[in-house]
């Protein structure tokens, strides 16, 4: 069954993962690593002027810094988490973000605690797992909590948080709700308190899963329907000023990257998803940013699996061009 194979390649990941996950062992650092040799899920890169360097991080949590986006010097432990808050001694850390705001960094990630169980589904126990922030004065941490210890409630496992200021200049965090608790994942919003210490009232649904017209799997029947999986959003403008969404889930076993666009030009839409995928097969979890010299690229990773079942996934760029109403995807450089 389609939900049972996503749990098997999901339980992969973490294996996979398992040395990158601890924050009580300090990483090797490595220099002039190329880009195609650091192993990445979920990429993310912060293009800072003032230092005038670019830093990724992803799944993992760690941090990997460049002059050129072509050689990396890491991997850094930038992620300095409370053990005494709800994540635990050694959280695992996901799809983590960097952005700049108001003079500040701030670390927005998806952390579990795996020895914390708050429910379960179908006969699948669900760990505790939430969006969060941290927050630096500098680009590469040490990264630290605020005030709030909690922004998502702790009953519901949440995703892939990632920022976005509204036109009326109010913060929000973006992220999914998790579809192994409600079995049609969600992207929702929730107000974040003007320094980003934490939330302001409750997360607000944006679309489900089932709205996508692309994404793909069958029922237990064996019938054709929407995937259930709803996966890394990321928000943007184009340069005429529709906003958009690009987010991911899946066509069967294909890992596959879609985008929608608010009707409404603000984060309450309604969003109204493009009929194709927005990338080729394989590619996924993307977000967009402009390097130094003002060239607009898309980042995602590449996915595939080898012969023993395991994720192989590597940072790739794509060029975009966001001239028009809707975004157009170039090649893969």
């Amino acid at each position: 069954m389609e939900y049972k194979r996503v749990l098997f390649l999901l339980a992969l990941i973490v294996l996979n993962l398992a040395p990158v996950f601890s924050q009580n062992r300090e990483p090797v650092i490595r220099k002039d690593v190329p880009l195609d040799s650091i192993r990445l899920s979920d990429p993310f890169i912060m293009a800072d002027k003032k230092t005038a360097l670019y830093y990724m991080t992803g799944t993992g949590g760690m941090l990997w810094k460049s002059k050129d986006l072509k050689k990396w010097t890491g991997p850094y432990n930038v992620a300095k988490t409370d053990p005494d808050s709800w994540m635990g001694e050694n959280p695992m850390i996901w799809a983590a973000e960097l952005h700049q705001y108001k003079g500040k960094y701030y670390y927005f990630a998806t952390f579990t605690n795996r020895d914390v169980k708050i429910d379960t589904v179908r006969g699948n126990v669900i760990e505790r797992r939430a969006s969060h922030i941290l927050v630096s004065d500098k680009p590469d941490g040490p990264y630290v909590p605020m005030q709030d210890s909690v922004y998502l409630p702790a009953d519901k496992p949440t995703l892939d948080g990632t920022f976005w200021v509204e036109k009326d200049g109010k913060p929000y965090m973006v992220y999914c709700y998790e579809w192994l608790q409600n079995w049609n994942g969600t992207i929702e919003k929730i107000e974040l308190k003007p320094d980003l210490s934490g939330s302001v009232g409750e997360g607000k649904m944006l679309f489900r899963a089932s709205e996508s017209p692309w994404s793909k799997e069958r029922d237990e029947a064996g019938n054709v329907i929407p995937n259930k999986v709803t996966d890394g959003p990321w928000l943007f403008y184009t340069q005429t000023g529709k906003l958009g969404m690009l987010w991911t889930s899946w066509v069967h076993n294909v890992y596959t990257q879609g985008v929608a666009y608010s009707e409404s030009g603000t984060l309450d839409g309604p969003w109204v998803h493009e009929k194709e995928p927005i990338t080729p097969p394989d590619y996924g979890h993307g977000m967009m940013f402009r390097t130094f010299e003002g060239k607009l690229l898309m980042l995602v990773h590449s996915h595939k699996e080898d012969k023993s079942g395991r994720y192989i996934r590597i940072p790739q760029f794509f060029e975009v061009d966001d001239s028009g109403d809707k975004l157009v995807v170039g090649k893969n450089l």
